[in-house]
This record gives structure tokens, sequence and C-alpha cells, in this order.
């Protein structure tokens, strides 16, 4: 017997976080479920929580799958779809959504979608999905991020810098393949936090700066630095740079 949406409890797995997700869903405890439910399984997720910023999050970033819902505000899902394809993007897009009648389902598959899920629906059937979709041999997702002479294997799990091994424990990893998806970009300290930690930053534990560090020193090990410190602002995956961190 499958599990409604309102009664699933999440427990940990070995998952890698291999794998992209963005939710485009406006209803907050619906988005807020799916979020940490994904991330529980070891999916990377991020959320829009409307039509505006699920089209700056489609433009900007490279994803693996998209959840997206029909009814948005400022744009609704189906225009964002038709929009996506004739950019001739690719990924997979997995409508999750209360409108249940065949021409709504067909109207959203000829617009584009991969998959159609209607609420309310079991995490179970959810996950089935998304690994079916993940799974598909068109899909041309790398298992390989590569930056200057840093590279990390998806697959295996194994990250080295300039041909060296690195021994990198679970959450240095997670933060290195963080940075890797996001070169050049300055990422606050709360994004960080709650991208590999799943929990709310209070800002003050220093566990982050900690984990940071140990993954400079790993890098730094074999090379300059390249994990900089933004002030007030977070951190940034950028070239080595003669003026060196900001205070």
């Amino acid at each position: 017997m499958t599990r409604p949406l309102s009664a699933i409890s999440f427990v940990g797995t070995t998952r890698s976080m291999t794998s992209r997700l963005l939710v485009i869903e406006d209803e907050g405890r619906i988005a807020d479920f799916l979020v940490r439910g994904l991330r529980e399984e070891g999916y990377v997720v991020e959320h829009a929580a409307d039509g505006q910023a699920g089209r700056l999050a489609l433009e900007n970033s490279p994803w693996d799958l998209v959840l997206l819902d029909w009814w948005l505000p400022h744009e609704d899902g189906l225009s964002l779809l038709t929009r996506f394809r004739q950019k001739n993007r690719s990924t997979p897009v997995l409508f999750l959504t209360a409108r249940d009648g065949t021409a709504q389902r067909v109207t959203g598959l000829d617009a584009g979608a991969d998959d159609y899920l209607c609420k309310p629906f079991s995490f179970e059937e959810l996950l089935a999905r998304i690994r079916a979709l993940l799974r598909r041999p068109s899909q041309s997702v790398s298992p390989q991020l590569q930056y200057l002479d840093l590279q990390v294997d998806l697959e295996t799990q194994r990250a080295t810098r300039a041909g060296h091994a690195l021994d990198l424990t679970a959450k240095e990893f997670l933060l290195l393949v963080l940075f890797l998806r996001n070169p050049g970009k300055i990422l606050t300290r709360t994004r960080i936090y709650e991208s590999v930690w799943d929990e709310q930053f209070d800002g003050l534990s220093n566990t982050l700066e900690v984990h940071i560090n140990q993954v400079r020193r790993k890098l730094e090990s074999h090379g300059p630095r390249v994990i900089h410190t933004r002030r007030n602002r977070g951190y940034v995956l950028d070239e080595p740079s003669a003026e060196g961190d900001e205070a």
C-alpha cells in the first residue's frame, strides 16, 4: 500500500547527489515536502516559487530533471514548458498538477512534458517516475564535473586535483560538487549550508567554515587556492587570484 503525500516520513539513503532537480511549485507545503523529501533521497534540489522565478532558473542553470506545477503565479507551467522546448532544451520535465482530465494530459504531453503525475500522489510513485526519466538513454547527463584542474566523477564519487586523488568526507564531497556545479558564482553561506546539510542556517554554528577550510586544505595540497571568500557575501569557486580572499 502506497503512502499518501501527507503521510511520508523520510529515511536517509546512501545515494550520492548525482542529479540536479528543479522544483517549480507555488504551494508552500507541497514545495517544502518535495524539496526535503528529494534531498533525503540524495538529489540536489532547488526551488522556484512562481513562473517568473522558474523561467529564470530554467534559463540560467543546467538541470537533470524539472518538476513543474501547471498553475503558477506570473507565468503558468504550460507557457514555461512551451518556451523551454522552443529553445531546444531536452531536459526531462515531469508535470505535477491537479488537472487530471484527459484533454489536459494530452495538452501537457503535446507541449513537451515527458511525464504527468496528478495530485495527490504517493511519494514512492513520484520517485519511481523520476528514476525512470533519469534512466532514459536519450538523457545526456554527464557523470563528470570539471573546472580548471579539479575533476569529480559523480558515479564513483572520486575527486581529483591535478590528477591527485582527494580524500574527502561525504560532506566535503558534496561541498565540492556544489561549487563545481556553480563555478564563478558567489554562493551565500545560507545556500551552501541548506543545500548540503538540508537544515535551516542560523549563522551561529561554525560547521560550514570548518568544512570549507578542510576542503581548501585538501585542494591546496595540490595547487593554489580556488575557493575564495567574498566578504559579507559568501564563497566562490574561481581561478587563483593574486589578490587573495577578501577579509
